[in-house]
């Protein structure tokens, strides 16, 4: 019987990993070249994007949870996890240094191969050839609270927490992008702030709309790209 659970429990965890992971698309070389208009209508859009990304930078505070829609195979998988707003694929908390935005996050797959937690300045986590929106939401967090969760963040950071693999709650060596989040906003608030849960085939995990959908999170903005 332990075997069949432990069987069950890798299945799953390999699963997870194939929704978690990040594939980057690849082209279609059958497609047709697109025409001089439809180039300057993609570049259009792109620009559209970007100035989203750059004029609401400037909206983010150190300690915002980042939340981006990626346009892959996997991102789309992964948004099917959550069970009320299935808006987002990936997260991560920003941070303001020297007058520069970063995202820190975990991620693993092909697009990060050392598997360690990522830095990424803000226009690059939400770029617009890779994701069709991002978001940005706001926790309740005292002064002190977030000052403790940026110590938190750059600490794991420099230890080089790397991806789960295996999606365990119970392990902090290693997390995945909602996990870190979730356990970095638990310890910088001393459990002030409790996240609620998924549970799945019996294994509990946190989705990304725990993290934006509770209570002491409130939606800062939502932006959306004109598909290219």
């Amino acid at each position: 019987m332990w075997q069949n659970l432990r069987k069950k429990r890798w299945q799953y965890c390999c699963l997870f990993f194939l929704v978690l992971s990040c594939h980057p698309p690849k082209n279609d070389k059958g497609l047709l070249a697109p025409s001089r208009a439809d180039s300057l209508v993609s570049e259009q859009k792109v620009a559209l994007a970007l100035d989203s990304i750059y004029r609401y930078q400037a909206v983010v505070r150190s300690g915002d949870v980042v939340t981006r829609t990626g346009q892959d195979f996997t991102s789309e998988a992964m948004r099917l996890l959550s069970s009320k707003d299935r808006t987002y694929s990936h997260c991560g908390i920003a941070s303001w240094e020297h007058d520069s935005l970063f995202v820190y996050h975990a991620i693993g797959g092909e697009c990060n191969p050392d598997q360690q937690l990522r830095r990424d300045p803000f226009v690059l986590f939400c770029n617009p050839y890779e994701n069709r929106g991002f978001g940005i939401f706001r926790y309740d967090l005292a002064l002190q609270e977030c000052a403790r969760l940026i110590d938190v963040v750059h600490g794991w950071f420099l230890q080089k927490i790397r991806f789960d693999m295996a999606f365990d709650l119970a392990t902090d060596d290693r997390m995945y992008c909602s996990e870190f989040v979730y356990k970095a906003l638990t310890s910088a608030t001393n459990k002030r702030i409790v996240i609620a849960t998924t549970t799945l085939n019996h294994i509990c995990f946190i989705a990304l709309d725990n993290l934006t959908l509770n209570p002491h999170c409130k939606q800062i903005k939502r932006i959306r790209y004109q598909p290219l």
